[in-house]
């Protein structure tokens, strides 16, 4: 599958709370970086998405497009060194969805993490930056880019990520909590910090 500072992975991922979504991602892990890109389908729209980090996993660039009947829209979120997030967007079609884009700038001070909406890849980077798949005593709030779907509105969300089970050989699996607002789960993921089973979100195909 490659070698130990590069490996390529291609996940699917069902909803469980939408049994008609599927999200396919292929993710890039380099040491301390990824790139990845996926699509998702749903019975109301089709998008496609792709993602960059620097180093430290901190999101560079993620670019969203989603298709719906007799409309689309189109998202290019950047975070740039200093720490600031802008964004281009392009609308088509008549939709009552809100408009994309940033809602409010300063939500977005301190955030290093975009969170796609819906798309189980984007919680891998915090996951691995805080080192969650081999430390069960970690924990971080976290400020994330949380990016609505299909809207594609951009909104400041406090996040907490906390080891809850180490790796264990055994399963192949450890376990990370995370809650936002009212919202928790416990999230299942591999030794790549790569989403298994969301609960109330998605779980992972099977090859």
């Amino acid at each position: 599958m490659g070698h130990e500072t590069h490996e390529s992975r291609t996940v699917t991922w069902l909803g469980t709370d939408d049994p008609q979504r599927a999200d396919t991602a292929t993710i890039n892990l380099e040491p301390e970086r990824l790139s990845a890109h996926g699509a998702s389908r749903t019975a109301d729209y089709a998008a496609s998405w792709a993602l960059t980090t620097t180093g430290n996993w901190f999101t560079e660039n993620l670019t969203v497009s989603v298709h719906g009947r007799g409309w689309s829209r189109y998202l290019v979120l950047d975070r740039a060194t200093d720490g600031s997030w802008r964004a281009a967007t392009k609308v088509s079609g008549d939709t009552d969805l809100p408009e994309p884009g940033i809602v409010d700038p300063a939500s977005l001070m301190g955030a290093v993490d975009c969170d796609l909406g819906l798309c189980p890849a984007t919680n891998t980077m915090p996951i691995l930056r805080l080192g969650l798949v081999h430390d069960a005593e970690a924990a971080a709030e976290l400020t994330v880019a949380w990016v609505e779907m299909p809207s594609l509105r951009v909104l400041g969300r406090q996040q907490i990520y906390s080891g809850s089970r180490a790796y264990d050989d055994g399963t192949g699996t450890a376990a990370v909590t995370y809650s936002s607002g009212d919202f928790s789960a416990e999230i299942m993921v591999d030794s790549d910090g790569i989403v298994i089973d969301y609960p109330g979100l998605a779980t992972r195909r099977q090859a």
